[in-house]
Formats: C-alpha cells, structure tokens, sequence
C-alpha cells in the first residue's frame, strides 16, 4: 500500500457530495440508507460515511514501519489520539470514547466504536483501516469539523505533532507512473459499477 517504504499523510476533499461504504459492506443494503450519490467503495472497512464538507485524510504504512506490527485496536486508537492531540494544541477539546456505542443503521457516524473523537459529547472523528502484506492503510473523516478553526491550520498541526513530530514531513509530487497509474485505477476499477456494487 505504500511503495515508498515510509509512510504518507493524504489530506483530500471532495469534489461533490458522496458517500462512501466499507470493503466488506453490502451494496443493496447502504444504498437504501442514503441518498447521496455516487456511493463509493472504500478499499478499508467500517460504516456507511457521508462526505461533503467533512475533512478526510488517509495514511499508508509500509510493512517495515512499527504501526504496521500494531494490532487492529492499538493503531485506532493511536491515529484518534494523534488527532486529539492536533486539535488540543488548536484550542479544541476532545476525549476518545471509551466504550463502544454502535449505530444499528450502519451508519458510522450515528453511533461510535471505542476510541473514537467524541467533542461535545458528538463523534466528530472516525477512521475505517486495512492490513494487507503490503502495509496498513487508514482512512479517517473528520466531521463537523470545528468552526473555530480552519482545514490549513489543522493540516498544518497534524503535521507537527505526535505520534511524528519526530519525522520531517515533506511534500510528495506524483510522478507521472503514479499519475496514470492512479488515473487508470480510478477509471477502470473505482468507479466502476461492477467493483462499487459487486456484493
């Protein structure tokens, strides 16, 4: 999932309003519980997630990074208090769920799991991942966001603080393989209906 051998921060938005749905998630099934069209499947797990104003992000680590070793739980929990961290240094006060109260809907932003960002008592953020041989890939939405602060000066946080404040961010242009390879993906595959509802 990361070719790289070290790890990638990905803030992204959306260029309409959508919805996105776990891998393993059934298409007849979400596509009732939401109006919002194109539904997209997420190539990592967890509930249906509307997208539109919300902040997303996605982190790809490679297998010879030590979050690769951790387990399901161990890494949710350290990505959300990496945010919680970001957000205190903002001025914005956040706890983790400590107990799971899960939505019967299957809509992952109307209950929470443990360790979720919960600020005034809502979910404000959660996250979906996936472990394959080739790295850890997480995929996170952050929404409502904060009205008090901005998207660039939470990016610009997320950037400076723990668990990698040790590590140099930089930035990172596509090369033109990745671009096509990306663009290719994209349109073959991702926005495909027979990949999108093919369970």
């Amino acid at each position: 999932m990361s070719s790289l051998e070290r790890p990638v921060l990905r803030f992204y938005g959306w260029s309409q309003p959508a919805a996105s749905f776990g891998y393993f998630q059934r298409y007849r099934e979400i596509e009732g519980l939401t109006l919002l069209r194109p539904l997209v499947r997420r190539p990592t797990g967890g509930g249906l997630v509307p997208h539109d104003a919300d902040w997303t992000y996605s982190l790809a680590f490679p297998t010879n990074h030590p979050w690769y070793s951790f387990t399901a739980v161990e890494s949710y929990r350290c990505v959300h208090e990496w945010l919680q961290s970001a957000f205190a240094r903002l001025g914005i006060v956040t706890v983790l769920a400590p107990v799971a109260r899960p939505s019967q809907s299957g809509a992952c932003f109307a209950g929470y799991e443990q360790s979720d960002l919960l600020w005034e008592r809502r979910k404000i953020a959660g996250a979906a991942q996936r472990r394959r041989r080739d790295g850890l890939l997480i995929q996170g939405s952050i929404q409502p966001p904060p009205l008090a602060i901005g998207r660039e000066a939470w990016q610009a946080m997320m950037c400076k603080c723990p668990p990698f404040a040790q590590i140099e961010w930089e930035g990172f242009q596509l090369t033109e393989d990745l671009k096509a390879r990306a663009t290719r993906l994209a349109l073959q595959k991702y926005s495909q209906a027979n990949y999108n509802q093919r369970r």
